[in-house]
């Protein structure tokens, strides 16, 4: 190899050695913004529950069986309880002990006439409980733990503990598709409901405790 060929090497080496740091910059990023990619996605569930309503109240057997699965669904608050109204005529008795069952879960029960809850069989009333539920897909996403930070990009990781934490947290993760107003009386009824349900409710250790004279018997 002749000395001009080894210098035509060397230079073409240095060349490519001072390109590699722009093919650097120069590489795609998954995000180089500063909003994570990662949001959270908020989900609808559906759950129904027919009622016999043979009589003109609840009978005492069918209020124990509906608080069982309101306990066995974990009914609780951003759930929203609705009577199907396309289940045709029921006392307006039997509504007022169905809420009160309702209501000792701290909710109020409201009407639903969609017509994707389905009709309930003769002789019932149909209840549909709506639960919404938060999470955030793909997280925690490691795919590029080692990626150069060259690159000037995000983590494919970035802003999943922030957003999950949120989707955990929220209250009703309604609000994270449309917040609340100031001036809600649904709000406010729910809020008054929940307070009363606490107050009503006897103390755990009623029964146990003895009351004491000032003579201290």
């Amino acid at each position: 190899m002749t000395s001009t060929s080894r210098k035509t090497l060397v230079r073409l080496g240095t060349l490519a050695l001072l390109a590699l740091p722009l093919a650097a910059c120069s590489t795609d990023s998954p995000n180089r913004g500063v909003d994570s990619v990662h949001q959270p996605v908020v989900s609808y569930t559906s759950y129904t529950f027919d009622v016999q309503a043979g009589g003109a109240r609840l009978a005492p057997a069918e209020a124990a069986r509906l608080d069982d699965w309101f306990a066995t669904i974990k009914l609780g608050y951003g759930d929203r309880v609705a009577i199907v109204t396309d289940a045709g005529y029921y006392s307006p008795d039997l509504g007022e002990d169905i809420a009160n069952v309702v209501a000792r879960h701290g909710m109020l029960l409201g009407q639903d006439s969609s017509a994707a809850a389905g009709s309930a069989p003769e002789g019932s009333v149909r209840l549909v409980v709506r639960r919404t539920t938060a999470s955030v897909p793909g997280c925690p996403d490691w795919s590029n733990k080692a990626e150069s930070p060259m690159s000037l990009g995000a983590s494919s990781n970035f802003g999943c503990g922030v957003n999950s934490n949120l989707a955990a947290m929220v209250a009703d993760p309604e609000d994270l598709v449309r917040g609340q107003s100031s001036d809600s009386e649904l709000r406010t009824a729910t809020s008054n409901r929940a307070i009363s349900t606490y107050r009503d409710k006897a103390p755990t250790g009623a029964g146990e405790l003895k009351q004491l004279s000032n003579g201290g018997q």
